[in-house]
């Protein structure tokens, strides 16, 4: 079986870290997000994918030219323009020349989901589609999907208001579709799959539903991005890993708890850095404080500052010594002064 893997989105909650950076591009650990999510396919035996491009496809292309990937040989299907989800889809499987029961997964959550299982029930139930489920606190962010006892999806519900949610399983963003879903998807207008061709198959009776009962994170804001990162560290997916690339320094007196410091980074004496993701080639001052924050490629925190409170920094920001950042962002090549508004 083929996958698609949508990685097409312009990641705006992830501004400014995205603005030079395709989200599934971006380090989770020290390696991109991609690899993440194409390994967990590989694991299922997945050694093919179409990426479904849109943004900065360039970046993809430029760290994979062999055309592999995480051990999975990987097809780059570049969309003319943003379809939507369905049209992404569409485009990619045609562009590759899918023509069988395949996979589609988000390039941006990361899940331990077992994929075979998923697809043994879409097999078992004689479905059109399966989809996916998690389920969550608060459903009002997400579609949620009510099914019957068979698992039979009987709505599909975008982003209700959290009193009136039928149910708190949400879409996980992985599906098993056969090939008939392609011919319900318009090719020549954006088209959305939890919109319009789900709300169909709803409609026919076709499209099924599994929970997943699995870890499963949107990656898409810097509270998730963060958390991704943090959840890995401490082993609440398998066995913990280590923060802190062997490229980075780490000066003697500095402080560095639960947190990813990548390569080419530097923490100077007395600097504390805890909760926070330090992105490649970034410095940290002395006597710094960096506390749930994430600092982009090449940024630079100066002495005796402060980052904090979600705050997230550009590639190559600059904030003074002695000025805080307290939630918010400072934008790619963005130098923060008392006189620009440092505070």
């Amino acid at each position: 079986m083929r996958a698609v893997v949508l990685v097409g989105g312009f990641g705006t909650r992830l501004r400014p870290l995205t603005f030079t950076t395709p989200k599934q591009m971006l380090p989770i650990i020290h390696k991109p997000m991609i690899e993440h999510v194409l390994e967990h396919l590989a694991d299922h035996g997945i050694t093919d994918a179409v990426l479904s491009m849109g943004y900065r496809p360039d970046a993809f292309v430029d760290a994979y030219p062999n055309g592999s990937c995480a051990g999975v040989e990987v097809h780059y299907a570049v969309e003319p323009e943003p379809l939507d989800t369905a049209g992404a889809i569409r485009f990619a499987a045609l562009d590759a020349g899918i023509d069988e029961r395949f996979l589609v997964v988000n390039g941006d959550v990361l899940t331990d989901l077992d994929v075979n299982a998923l697809i043994d029930f879409h097999e078992a139930h004689g479905a059109e589609g399966t989809i996916a489920l998690h389920r969550v606190d608060d459903p009002s962010a997400f579609g949620v999907v009510p099914t019957d006892a068979q698992g039979r999806v009987e709505a599909f519900v975008e982003k209700p208001p959290r009193d009136e949610a039928p149910t708190d399983l949400i879409n996980a963003g992985t599906y098993v579709l056969e090939p008939s879903v392609l011919g319900r998807i318009a090719g020549d207008r954006k088209v959305s799959i939890e919109r319009e061709v789900f709300p169909a198959m709803v409609a026919d009776g076709t499209l099924y539903a599994m929970d997943g009962h699995t870890y499963w994170i949107d990656t898409g804001t810097p509270a998730k991005y963060l958390q991704a990162q943090i959840d890995l560290l401490r082993g609440e997916r398998g066995e913990k890993v280590q923060g802190v690339h062997p490229g980075a320094r780490i000066d003697e007196g500095a402080i560095v708890a639960r947190s990813v410091v990548g390569v080419g980074a530097h923490v100077a004496a007395g600097a504390e850095v805890r909760g926070s993701i330090l992105l490649p080639g970034s410095s940290i001052g002395a006597h710094a404080v960096v506390e749930r924050a994430i600092v982009g490629p090449g940024a630079t925190v100066g002495e005796r500052a402060r980052v904090d409170d979600l705050a997230v920094l550009g590639d190559r920001a600059v904030v003074d010594p002695g000025l805080r950042v307290s939630g918010g962002s400072v934008g790619v090549d963005e130098h923060l002064t008392l006189e620009s508004g440092g505070r």
